[in-house]
């Protein structure tokens, strides 16, 4: 199985740890994983602002750093989103391109997706017991790729006492250029989850996408709300250290 890596700006700027934390995963899955170095901006930015040549470029740029991999594994969300549901959209007039962009899209996951429904692993070996743990559903990685249960599934796996916040999958209000463009109303829609993930109970929050982490991060810290927050695949490349920290001749190479 041949699985390329789709670090993302988001990924690279804002969660580097986690797209480390996203390789040492795979590598722990058995799962031999290449970086395209070619690979650059997915065109989101472009697209969203209504730039559709520049992001059209970026899509035909992508159809040739992924050609030849079986899959390709991105830690965001909403980056996948992208490939799976606006390139097909942004080549359509090209048959070969669009033809090519679909095949891509079929190729495309998020990091928990691919674990749980192609790999076939809930349970990645990982020790989160006594973690009390809240999701966020990220809109694009929910609304756009329908991700709900994968996360969900590797977090219980880990054995994490995973506590649903009210409004788990109300948008967070980051949007990507709508933070930027309307930032009050952003900002009121960040501290509009703050009740529901304090109600939970829990000590951690999560979510498979950089941007919701930044804005609901940056929130929460403001509002003196004491509740962590961290990628996916590096609170569950935490729990596999915590359950294997005595196997140094593994988990400990891949650290």
């Amino acid at each position: 199985m041949r699985v390329a890596l789709f670090a993302t700006c988001l990924g690279d700027q804002v969660v580097p740890g986690a797209v480390v934390a996203s390789v040492r995963l795979l590598r722990w899955l058995g799962v031999e994983v290449a970086f395209p170095e070619a690979q650059t901006c997915c065109g989101q930015p472009a697209f969203n602002a209504g730039y559709h040549a520049a992001a059209r470029a970026l899509a035909r740029h992508h159809l040739q750093v992924f050609d030849g991999v079986d899959h390709v594994v991105t830690p965001t969300g909403s980056c996948a989103a992208m490939l799976a549901c606006h390139y097909p959209h942004l080549l359509e007039d090209d048959g070969r391109a669009y033809a090519a962009a679909r095949d891509l899209a079929a190729r495309i996951h998020d990091l928990a997706s691919f674990v749980t429904d192609v790999l076939g692993v809930d349970d990645v070996g990982a020790d989160l017991a006594g973690e009390r743990v809240t999701y966020h559903d990220g809109c694009h990685v929910l609304r756009f790729g329908g991700v709900s249960e994968p996360p969900r599934r590797l977090l219980r796996g880990a054995r994490a006492e995973l506590r649903e916040a009210l409004g788990h999958d109300a948008c967070c209000g980051f949007g990507g250029l709508f933070a930027v463009k309307q930032p009050e109303v952003s900002s009121a829609m960040a501290r509009a989850k703050h009740a529901g993930i304090e109600s939970s109970g829990a000590s951690t929050l999560t979510s498979q996408d950089p941007g919701c982490l930044l804005q609901l991060a940056g929130s929460l810290r403001r509002g003196a709300v004491p509740v962590r927050t961290v990628h996916l695949a590096e609170l569950l490349w935490e729990g596999v250290l915590r359950e294997h920290a005595a196997d140094a001749g593994r988990a400990g190479a891949l650290a």
